[in-house]
């Protein structure tokens, strides 16, 4: 599927000569003239595009409709700024679309890109700059269409030897303005203490996001996430709980000044077999800030510090808090795909859980395929 961006490169193109049959750019300021100007020849006057008669080129079989929420809402407004002060190349987009960093001011790129954007009428589309960057272990408020593969790593627990690892693939995918769906399917290496090793299919997530308040003025998101586990590992080999697990949680984002963020998970899990699976609760919190290269246009970094707390609702039962200081870096130019890395410190209760490596690889698909948008 085509993206707005992507789209973006080609209206461009062509617009240059329908803005030359209109008024020229220069001295406006105001985001509807601009788009008047210069887009509506190929877009439309409301932006839901123009007839076949009125453009010079041939339409994709996807056209860019700018009054649809879910083509525009997930963009950051650093990255529709990127493709028109720099030109296709600046997201990994079709060389044919120019930069019009030294036709148009900041300023009048700025209230191009914000016209744009707010031809999406639907508020209950949350913006994509509260699409904050993905923690190792604590799950984002924000409805999105990723792919993951995350794996942790560490010593074998229990004394025995070799290294015990679960390597997950997990599927998100956005149904409606606030609604996701997600599935996680772990793959697991465990060793007993005669340092065997049990691999095997770890037990099967399954979750629904529902988004409950979004606000792009305050940067703030809030969201629910049911999720059931299905135990599809072998628990005799310590892969799986051997009982169904049902999870409730809250997920919320806030976004400060200078990119800076807070974001954090509460949750209560129990199994249908409370032996196997006790009550449990959680908490997470992760903060961080992202630093953008190339004057805020190019690969972006951000680390994070994050804190988690697990405790079974058990008699004797203590609680496990974890550090994990990991950083985030995007890795395609067009920034659909990032990586991350982070070491998991156990603060409590250290005695048989040792310091785990963790690592993932995000693919945002909606952007465009696993292998575009490169160089």
């Amino acid at each position: 599927m085509l993206t707005p961006l992507l789209l973006l490169t080609i209206v461009f193109v062509a617009s240059t000569t329908a803005a030359a049959q209109s008024r020229p750019a220069a001295g406006l300021t105001d985001g509807a003239e601009l788009f008047a100007a210069g887009c509506a020849g190929c877009h439309g006057p409301q932006g839901s595009g123009a007839s076949d008669s009125t453009i010079g080129f041939e339409k994709p079989a996807t056209y860019p409709d700018f009054t649809s929420c879910q083509q525009t809402s997930p963009e950051v407004e650093a990255d529709w700024w990127a493709v028109i002060h720099d030109g296709g190349k600046a997201r990994g987009f079709s060389r044919i679309m120019p930069a019009f960093g030294e036709l148009l001011s900041p300023q009048q790129i700025t209230a191009l890109v914000r016209y744009i954007r707010g031809l999406c009428q639907d508020r209950a589309w949350a913006v994509g700059e509260l699409n904050l960057p993905r923690p190792l272990v604590t799950e984002k408020a924000f409805p999105e269409n990723e792919t993951i593969l995350t794996s942790t790593i560490g010593p074998a627990a229990e004394g025995g030897r070799g290294h015990d690892s679960v390597t997950a693939l997990q599927y998100e995918r956005r149904l409606s303005a606030k609604n996701q769906i997600e599935i996680l399917v772990p793959f697991a290496v465990a060793h007993d203490q005669s340092s065997t090793a049990q691999r095997g299919v770890g037990d099967t997530e399954f979750g629904l996001k529902h988004v409950l308040f979004s606000n792009p003025q305050s940067g703030s998101i809030v969201s629910v996430l049911g999720v059931v586990t299905v135990p599809v590992g072998n628990s005799d080999k310590g892969l799986g709980t051997g009982t169904t697990v049902f999870e409730a949680d809250v997920t919320f984002g806030q976004l400060f000044p200078g990119s800076a963020f807070l974001q954090g998970q509460a949750g209560l899990e129990q199994g249908a077999n409370r032996d196997l699976a006790p009550r449990a609760g959680f908490i997470r919190l992760a903060g961080g800030k992202s630093f953008r290269a190339d004057r805020g246009l190019g690969r972006m970094w951000s680390p994070m510090l994050e804190l988690i707390a697990n405790r079974d609702f058990v008699t004797g039962g203590s609680t496990d808090v974890d550090l994990i200081p990991e950083v985030q870096v995007t890795l395609s130019q067009r920034q659909h795909v990032r990586g991350l890395v982070g070491l998991q410190l156990p603060m409590t209760n250290r005695s048989g859980r040792p310091t785990q490596v963790g690592f993932y690889l995000l693919w945002d698909w909606f952007d465009g395929s696993l292998f575009g948008g490169w160089r």
